[in-house]
């Protein structure tokens, strides 16, 4: 695939000069996404569990409430860090939604695996079998990890020429 001309996306030098924002926007937007994603999913529609499930509901409901609050935080930050970049010519979709999706497979895992299982402030679902649930959850996890690789990786190549024009 051809890099972004100027005309579709802004200056491909400026997108290089701006790429580790173009990296950390989406990041920061693919945390915020798959943390509101979990907290409506299955905080609330499901009530499978709470953030904070060690005390009582009260307590859960409101740690759901300050994961809300950092969801909506991160995602809507990142916006303005996003409408800044195309302020400035230098929107990097491509490499953007690479780090999205690189975000939201890092916090799945984190959440699985730190918050699940070391920490155990919470589990998906009780009163079943916890491991496909588990499975489902991290390997959901890896393959977003995967897919934001992939697609980052894509980006190397137009960085790599950037930076030797410069």
């Amino acid at each position: 695939m051809n890099p972004p001309s100027s005309s579709s996306f802004g200056n491909t030098g400026n997108q290089v000069l701006y790429s580790r924002r173009n990296f950390w926007t989406g990041i920061l937007f693919g945390i915020g996404l798959m943390a509101f994603i979990d907290e409506v999913v299955f905080h609330q529609l499901l009530q499978w569990h709470h953030f904070y499930d060690l005390s009582t509901t009260s307590i859960g409901i409101f740690s759901d409430g300050l994961l809300n609050s950092f969801a909506w935080f991160a995602a809507i930050f990142s916006l303005f860090l996003v409408a800044d970049l195309r302020r400035r010519n230098a929107f990097w979709p491509k490499r953007w939604i690479g780090a999205v999706f690189l975000g939201a497979g890092m916090f799945q895992l984190f959440d699985g695996l730190i918050n699940h299982k070391v920490l155990n402030l919470h589990q998906i679902r009780y009163g079943v079998d916890l491991l496909p649930y588990d499975l489902a959850w991290n390997i959901g996890a890896v393959i977003l990890i995967l897919i934001g690789l992939f697609i980052l990786s894509q980006t190397r190549k137009q960085k790599k020429a950037g930076n030797s024009h410069a």
